[in-house]
């Protein structure tokens, strides 16, 4: 069996455009697409790391990416321990790196 590539011009799905939303990281905008998880926007800007652990304050970014392991963990407009590579991001979120070392995360 071999796979089958409709395309684009002839996809019955018609994606919509792009529709751009911005977070803001630690206090800098950060953009990315309507659609896009936290994760997605921060790796689509080049951030890879926006965790610590609390023992030694070892970076962390995403690992599984499926919501498993927990080391995507950031703070949204004040709420703690989000995945974010469960979250959708929503235009104007407001996104804090969690987890300075000696605080649990």
């Amino acid at each position: 069996m071999t796979s089958y590539r409709v395309p684009a011009e002839l996809d019955a799905a018609e994606p919509a455009a792009d529709r751009p939303v911005t977070l803001w990281l630690d206090g800098e905008p950060v953009s990315g697409t309507a659609g896009q998880t936290i994760a997605g926007v921060l790796l689509g800007a080049g951030q890879r790391q926006w965790r610590t652990t609390a023992s030694d304050g070892a970076p962390r970014g995403v690992f599984c990416g499926i919501g498993v392991c927990f080391d995507c963990l950031v703070e949204v407009n004040g709420l703690r321990d989000v995945r974010a590579c469960l979250r959708r991001a929503q235009d104007g979120d407001v996104v804090t790196r969690q987890g300075e070392p000696g605080v649990t995360a």
